[in-house]
């Protein structure tokens, strides 16, 4: 608040006689009252510059708080909105989350009736696989007895015709040899597995013919008197065998072997014969050879 500045007193001294107090009394007088206006001047305008600084800082804090007002009511909408904008995507995971489960229990529910329909056909198809293997190996007992039975046949029948074979002596190394005259004896001498054999059928020709690994040329061939003529050529040598019979053993040494190799006649026709050829297993070489 504002206050009047009291007036200057003058104090008027009492009349005296004329010396030189008197002047400068008033001067001090003067110099007072001008002090005083002075003092009152500037106490008025600082006052002034006062109500003015006072009214700009009131008038700049009401500014500010204003605009503090405004950005935080912004600052709150702002907060607000971030606020339902994380309640609203909380609220969809949630339902998405929900959602999810009960797909899961759906697929895991699916999964578990498939394992089980699989697991029924498994057992299903083990039950019967099972049962067909049971069934072959029935079968197979059966057709084993069989085969044992027809092995121990052929077994008695095979010693029956070896018991019933040929028997010739070799005309180079006297050794008695078994001669097949047919196909089922040939057979049987294969079973025993001491040679091997090759069978032929040679027609009367100029070009001999390989059996083994020897050549063999029909030279003659009388059907009617079941004999015939060949010329065998064996590690560049050849030699003549005239008039064979059937189921004769003609015998030849070659570079291979030991023992002798053995040609049999079965059959003599026109111009053709039919035998084999006997050879020995080991293919070791004669000595001096």
């Amino acid at each position: 608040m504002s206050s009047t500045p009291q007036q200057p007193t003058y104090i008027i001294p009492p009349p005296a006689g004329a010396n030189w107090k008197t002047p400068v009394l008033i001067g001090v007088i003067a110099l007072l009252a001008a002090a005083n206006i002075f003092l009152y001047v500037q106490l008025d305008r600082l006052k002034t510059d006062n109500r003015a600084e006072f009214a700009k800082l009131s008038t700049d804090l009401n500014g500010a708080i204003e605009k503090m007002r405004i950005d935080s009511s912004e600052e709150v909408q702002r907060s607000k909105r971030s606020v339902e904008d994380l309640q609203k995507r909380l609220a969809q995971q949630r339902r998405a989350a929900e959602l999810a489960v009960g797909q899961a229990k759906v697929d895991a529910q699916q999964k578990v009736e498939q394992l089980q329909q699989r697991v029924s056909q498994e057992q299903a198809a083990q039950q019967a696989a099972i049962t067909q293997v049971k069934q072959t190996a029935d079968t197979a007992t059966q057709q084993i007895s069989t085969v044992s039975s027809d092995l121990g046949n052929t077994k008695t029948q095979l010693d029956q015709t070896i018991a019933n074979l040929k028997h010739a002596t070799g005309e180079l190394d006297n050794h008695t040899s078994l001669i097949a005259t047919n196909g089922k004896e040939l057979q049987a001498l294969r079973e025993l597995g001491e040679r091997n054999y090759s069978e032929f059928t040679i027609t009367k020709s100029k070009q001999a013919t390989r059996v083994g690994d020897v050549m063999v040329l029909l030279k003659k061939a009388d059907a009617k008197h079941n004999r015939f003529t060949i010329a065998i050529t064996v590690d560049d040598k050849t030699v003549e065998k005239k008039d064979r019979s059937l189921n004769e053993p003609i015998q030849f040494y070659t570079s291979k072997a030991r023992q002798p190799d053995e040609i049999v006649v079965n059959s003599v026709s026109k111009d053709k014969i039919v035998g084999y050829l006997a050879t020995p297993k080991v293919q070791n070489s004669r000595a001096g050879s």
